[in-house]
This record gives structure tokens, C-alpha cells and sequence, in this order.
């Protein structure tokens, strides 16, 4: 089955007609908002140098489950 989505809210200019393997290839700084300073720290901090790196990480992934497990009313 094949999805289609618009990302380009979600994504720089630049980044807005590649494809979503390049996307995931792409520095931090390709994400709307995320400044290269901003992805200089995630780098520093975490070692997170791309897109994927970032949907990857431990610590995002954790934070993600733990706000959406307390939206659904879990204790």
C-alpha cells in the first residue's frame, strides 16, 4: 500500500522535494526550526547528526512513549 504525505511544514525549504531517504539522511538543521547551533548541541550532547539519528535516540524515543502513554490516562 503506498502513503503519501506532505512533510513540508515540517522540513527547511531546501529539504522540501527530497525524498524521504534523503530526509532521514539529513542533518538535524533539515527539520523547520532546528537552527545548525541547535544541531551542533544535539551532536555534542548525544551524537545525533542526522534526521534518523534523532527518531532513533533513546532518550527522544523514551520521552515520546512516556507523553503518550500520559495522554492516554496511564498511571
Amino acid at each position: 500500500m503506498a502513503v503519501e504525505m506532505n512533510l513540508d511544514s515540517l522540513l527547511d525549504k531546501a529539504y522540501e522535494t527530497k525524498t524521504l531517504a534523503e530526509i532521514l539522511k539529513a542533518p538535524v538543521s533539515a527539520l523547520a526550526g532546528v537552527s545548525d547551533g541547535d544541531a551542533q548541541h544535539l551532536k555534542d550532547a548525544f551524537n545525533i547528526k542526522s534526521v534518523q539519528d534523532l527518531g532513533k535516540n533513546k532518550y527522544f524515543r523514551a520521552a515520546l512513549l512516556i507523553t503518550q502513554l500520559s495522554e492516554t490516562g496511564a498511571k
